[in-house]
């Protein structure tokens, strides 16, 4: 399964960085390809290509904020094919995430 995400948290430091790590690390322990995208206080790094976005089986938004280019969501949001998350819950619960990914 290919999943693509992007973390925001309102001061882009911590939060946007844990909920980064904890979405990748649950997509490797399944064997899931995966790229997140974080949009903090270093402004968006590891930025995803619209390509990538629609290559993807499910996007999974770990955000507090508004986030540039969220019109690159669009198909998958009317495919229903994205959660959206606080990055809070993608921190403490990446599984509950993943599995409900894995059903979409």
């Amino acid at each position: 399964m290919k999943v693509v995400a992007v973390t925001a948290c309102p001061t882009g430091i911590a939060h946007t960085y844990m909920a980064q790590k904890a979405i990748e690390k649950e997509c490797q322990k399944r064997g899931h390809d995966v790229k997140v995208e974080t949009q903090g206080s270093m402004g968006i790094e590891n930025e995803l290509e619209q390509e990538e976005v629609d290559q993807a089986d499910v996007v999974i938004l770990a955000i507090a904020i508004g986030i540039d280019g969220e019109e690159r969501f669009e198909e998958k949001e009317a495919e229903g094919k994205i959660i959206t998350v606080d990055p809070g819950e993608a921190i403490k619960h990446p599984t509950e995430i993943l599995d409900k990914a894995e059903k979409l």
